[in-house]
């Protein structure tokens, strides 16, 4: 998501409707916010009572002189500013503390919100504006409980409150004060449209901001390979100059509301002044009660300018709740089933009806992704999935776990369809290991058993899980760590190369126990012998394992029982690797394929071959192979001689 997307639905609530949203998170804690509201309060009410009683001082003890009473009054003004100070240390202790339970319920909330949100959620929406949302928007929504909105409802309470004490001395001087305030309240209208549209423009820039650089950090080396950090930096530098643009526009619209906040007060100051001097002349009021008015109207001046910027804080809040609340409102589409139907003892039968798949953005004349699979994988058996690049085998992959759900026909598990289990069961009967190993800023111990949530990570079981799970896929590299199984993996694993990752990966698959696993290509980063290893220890995994492993080596295809063709999304052909090879001219092809990319990334020499030739010599060589015969020394002669 960008900030060049339509603004949300939400955006068209009130300002108060949209921050209502936040009161299932402040209601816990609204009697301390309110304890901190009252004491605020309270503390006006007093700043308040100080010009009233500064007028019965000048009116007594100081017109007649009387000493002792100019102490008593110097005495109860000095117990009412102490009296202020101590309500306004009383609103800080109320609304703190709640103010960051509030900001931790909704990161914890927001946070598991992003983690039951599906896969398709997660490939629409950049990390940076995800990021922001998390740390940003609620850190100031947290600011505007403890301090905006306490303040912004007592400063107008305490507006409303001086303004009716200001009518106490002389109807005229209180009317100057009120119709002086009209063009505030206009101009804080017209603040209003334009800030929000301003604040909300801003807060998603920020977003975009943070995914450059996340994205800047996270494909450093990248940068320094090709030479094209300066490159970087310019497309970052575009995006901070258009973010500093939008706030420049956004202090361009704080400094005329505040214009108009300073501007109107020294105009009520001044006609309150020639007012109250002709009001004296004509014996209306004494010099006291003019003296009194404008020590009131001093006491209201910090609360009448601050409306401006509490006003402005107010508005922030309100983007920030909205920008969260778009995650908060996003439709979960993978759920847990109202009825849910549980597997016992899975024997893992993994099957495709059927199945179809397209992606939500996909057109309405594009074909679907995939276009009506159907697969059965015998328990205890090992598929093997090859096609050529975009047949759809990754996607295929991501079905069985529900990471997406099909949009048509169904994926069964021991007959049962994956959408009726509860996901936290499927997911354990299923574990997958991708090409692409993520790991986690955690120790090797704690990310091999991520799938193993039921044990105890020191325990002497887990032990044992770890060290066969590191066994099977040769991951002994972890002992010479630092620190061993204990050893702190950087972001991402970044700190290891990319075999040792994949390793770990399927290190972590293996130890989840499950009764399918399902392998996306994980092995693809490892060497010629260290391949071989890992397969060797994965058949004895495998063997009462039902796998689905997406072949892009040939090597890959030996470990499989049997081997299913993708061909544009369809299932074209199952059997095994030699029956394919003697009945599939597409499956020659892709096995042709996959040997000429095993050959350069190896380094060996590929076979040049007239193909309609060498096609029956690689049928009979394939099955001779399977069969475990020697092959026809005839056919290597002729084939060395044309190569």
């Amino acid at each position: 998501m960008s900030s060049s997307q339509n603004p949300p639905a939400s955006s068209s609530l009130s300002t108060a409707a949209a921050l209502w949203r936040l009161k299932p998170f402040v209601r816990p804690v609204i009697w301390r916010l309110a304890g901190g509201a009252a004491s605020a309060l309270a503390a006006a009410i007093i700043a308040l009572m100080i010009p009233i009683v500064l007028e019965q001082i000048i009116q007594g003890p100081v017109q007649t002189g009387e000493l002792g009473a100019i102490v008593w009054g110097a005495v109860a003004v000095l117990g009412l500013a102490l009296g202020e100070a101590l309500m306004v240390f009383l609103r800080r202790q109320f609304v703190l503390k709640p103010s960051t339970e509030v900001e931790y319920r909704m990161r914890t909330d927001l946070y598991a919100r992003l983690q039951t949100l599906p896969v398709a959620f997660h490939d629409r929406w950049q990390s940076g504006q995800l990021l922001s949302r998390m740390m940003q928007d609620i850190g100031l929504i947290r600011r505007w409980l403890a301090f905006g909105l306490v303040l912004l409802v007592v400063n107008i309470l305490t507006i409303i409150i001086g303004a009716a004490l200001l009518f106490r001395w002389h109807w005229l001087l209180g009317t100057i004060f009120i119709v002086t305030a009209i063009p505030l309240w206009i101009r804080g209208y017209l603040f209003e449209k334009r800030y929000g549209a301003l604040t909300r423009r801003s807060q998603d820039q920020a977003g975009d901001l943070a995914t450059s650089v996340e994205e800047s950090v996270h494909g450093i080396r990248v940068l320094k390979a090709f030479g094209r950090g300066k490159h970087a930096l310019s497309r970052f530098s575009r995006q901070a100059e258009t973010l500093r643009e939008t706030e420049m526009s956004k202090a361009g619209a704080i400094a005329s509301i505040w214009f108009w906040l300073d501007l109107m007060p020294q105009i009520a100051f001044g006609l309150s002044l020639m007012s109250g001097i002709w009001l004296i002349s004509q014996g209306a009021i004494d010099l006291p009660e003019l003296f009194a008015f404008f020590a009131m109207a001093t006491v209201l001046r910090w609360p009448i300018e601050s409306i401006g910027f509490l006003f402005s804080f107010m508005l922030d809040a309100r983007t920030a709740t909205d920008r969260v609340f778009e995650i908060f409102s996003e439709t979960n589409t993978i759920t847990d089933p109202e009825n849910p139907v549980h597997i016992e003892n899975p024997r893992g039968e993994l099957a495709f009806q059927n199945a179809h798949f397209r992606y939500q953005d996909a057109g309405a004349q594009e074909r679907d992704l995939l276009d009506g699979i159907d697969l059965v994988l015998r328990p205890g058996e090992t598929m093997a999935l090859v096609g050529l690049t975009g047949s759809g085998k990754t996607t295929l992959t991501t079905l069985p776990t529900r990471l997406y759900d099909v949009t048509g026909g169904s994926v069964t598990l021991d007959g049962v369809d994956v959408r009726d289990l509860p996901l936290a069961e499927l997911r354990q009967h299923i574990a997958m290991a991708f090409e692409d190993a993520t790991l986690f800023s955690a120790t090797v111990r704690e990310n091999v058993l991520l799938g193993r949530a039921e044990l105890d990570v020191h325990s002497d079981e887990a032990e044992r899980v770890l060290r066969e799970a590191l066994d099977v896929a040769q991951a002994s590299f972890v002992d010479a760590l630092p620190d061993g199984v204990e050893t702190v993996i950087g972001e991402e694993g970044l700190s290891l190369s990319g075999g040792q990752r994949q390793r770990l990966a399927l290190a972590r698959a293996v130890a989840a126990k499950p009764k399918v696993l399902v392998l996306d290509d994980p092995l693809s980063a490892l060497d010629v012998d260290t391949e071989a290893l890992v397969e060797e220890a994965l058949r004895h995994v495998l063997a009462d394992t039902t796998a689905m492993i997406v072949a892009h080596r040939p090597s890959t295809v030996a470990l499989a029982d049997r081997v299913a063709l993708l061909e544009a999304g369809r299932i074209t052909a199952v059997g095994t690797h030699s029956e394919l090879l003697r009945s599939s001219r597409h499956y020659r092809h892709v096995i042709s394929s996959l040997e000429a990319e095993e050959a350069a990334r190896t380094g060996a020499i590929p076979v040049i071959r007239d193909d309609e030739a060498d096609e029956a010599h690689d049928i009979e060589a394939g099955i001779r192979a399977h069969n475990g015969e020697q092959p026809d020394e005839d056919l290597i002669t002729e084939k060395e001689v044309r190569s």
